[in-house]
């Protein structure tokens, strides 16, 4: 009998929040355990797990050994609000139930405000590409415990967000990795300091054995690990002495400072886990990206087109406005609460911007007085506006669409913005051809 089975064995579980992390955890579980179902919608829960749903007036009876809590659950702002303060000791995550049910499978852990999915996804095809069997989730859209046929020898690449690593209690991860913190889903923890600490999580957690990686020139991140007792080794990640390794990468993803970042931070994963620098390179110079992060989808002699649909923060998008010239900048939507734009002086003059959606004139009001700007009521408009506008424009240029805000004002996910503006770009390239 291995240790999940041991652990997880004739317990009475909750699990609430049954998205494809709680589907996941449920299959997980179901086996040795008795798994009752809780969602705030019970329209979400699918026709063959409606026998395992309760009635909330029902929870206060029932005694639970473990509350699995999905990671978009907002413990202040829930249905059951009361009963889980009630039992908090009680509350764990699919990462907990991981790390408890795999203790010695080795464990890369990759977090922060910005990068998380393209480091992720690029460090995971380094491996791939070292004969490493190698297992890609978390974040990034696959659920953890969803992994089959896992050997001692196992890595997994894992993504980790602020909410997944709130409300959780015993996960450890071998390596540790924050790339970067800005100000984020200030609506969910309150504070900064409350979301910086959610990510220190991961670092707080190691023992001697195991290493972490942060930025030499993040002050913040620095100052946090001298006030605490951090057991694992601090790498702090020197990105002068990585640019050696850069400078071999001719990719144009990695032609902005924020990607020859992440590309540093993998550089010295790399260095610690013994692997070939030659096979990051080569990955790195073959490294597509990922869908709606500063992907590039157009490009010719005098136009540059980038989708970075994926921005939600002006933090994520300075990087790119301080790396191109002539740039058409399209933003918009939902506006993040305490998010502020601090842009240099010099950037200024090169960027037009062009804004759209329900917070516009939250936009609006962020830019430099100086920034030329254009509004509009929708994506599909604001586009029309900048494409009036391009048709003079004879010199090298940029058309960034880069929103820095969320997308539930107009779409469904991020996913589905990114989709739209290809599709609205796809007929503009159609017509300037002509």
């Amino acid at each position: 009998m291995n240790e999940k089975q041991i652990y997880f064995k004739n317990k009475k579980i909750l699990i609430y929040g049954f998205g494809k992390s709680g589907i996941a955890c449920f299959n997980f579980l179901k086996k040795n355990n008795i798994c009752t179902i809780f969602d705030d919608n019970k329209n979400n829960i699918p026709a063959k797990f409606k026998k395992k749903l309760i009635n909330i007036h029902k929870l206060s009876s029932l005694n639970f050994d473990f509350i699995v809590l999905s990671p978009g659950i907002d413990i202040k702002k829930c249905k059951i609000s009361r009963y889980l303060k009630k039992n908090n000791s009680k509350i764990i995550t699919e990462l907990d139930i991981f790390a408890i049910s795999y203790p010695n499978i080795n464990k890369i852990t990759i977090t922060g405000t910005n990068g998380k999915s393209t480091t992720s996804k690029l460090l995971y095809e380094v491996l791939k590409n070292s004969k490493k069997d190698v297992r890609l989730a978390g974040n990034i859209g696959y659920p953890i415990l969803m992994e089959s046929k896992i050997k001692n020898n196992t890595f997994f690449v894992i993504e980790a967000s602020s909410y997944q690593l709130d409300y959780s209690k015993y996960y450890r991860s071998n390596y540790s990795i924050i790339l970067n913190l800005s100000p984020d889903h200030l609506e969910r923890h309150g504070s900064f300091k409350n979301y910086a600490e959610a990510k220190f999580k991961i670092i707080k957690s190691q023992s001697k054995n195991d290493f972490t990686f942060i930025d030499n020139e993040n002050q913040f991140l620095i100052e946090l690990v001298k006030r605490n007792k951090i057991k694992s080794k601090i790498i702090k990640i020197d990105h002068f002495e990585n640019k050696k390794y850069c400078k071999q990468i001719d990719n144009i993803y990695f032609n902005n400072s924020s990607n020859e970042k992440n590309l540093s931070f993998v550089f010295c994963i790399a260095k610690a886990l013994k692997l070939n620098l030659k096979t990051v390179i080569n990955t790195a110079n073959k490294f597509k990206g990922l869908d709606y992060r500063q992907q590039v989808i157009y490009k010719s002699k005098k136009l540059l087109i980038i989708n970075d649909s994926k921005s939600t923060s002006f933090s994520s998008t300075i990087p790119l406005l301080e790396s191109y010239e002539n740039i058409y900048w399209i933003l918009g939507g939902l506006a993040k609460k305490g998010d502020r734009l601090k842009l240099k002086k010099k950037y200024v003059s090169n960027i037009r911007a062009y804004v759209y959606g329900k917070d516009r004139n939250f936009f609006i009001n962020s830019l430099p007085i100086n920034m030329s700007c254009t509004s509009s009521a929708t994506l599909k408009g604001i586009i029309k506006n900048l494409n009036n506008n391009i048709k003079n424009d004879n010199t090298k240029k940029v058309i960034l669409f880069s929103p820095c805000a969320a997308s539930f004002d107009q779409f469904k996910n991020f996913e589905q913005r990114g989709n739209i503006f290809n599709k609205i770009i796809k007929v503009m390239l159609k017509k300037i051809k002509k």
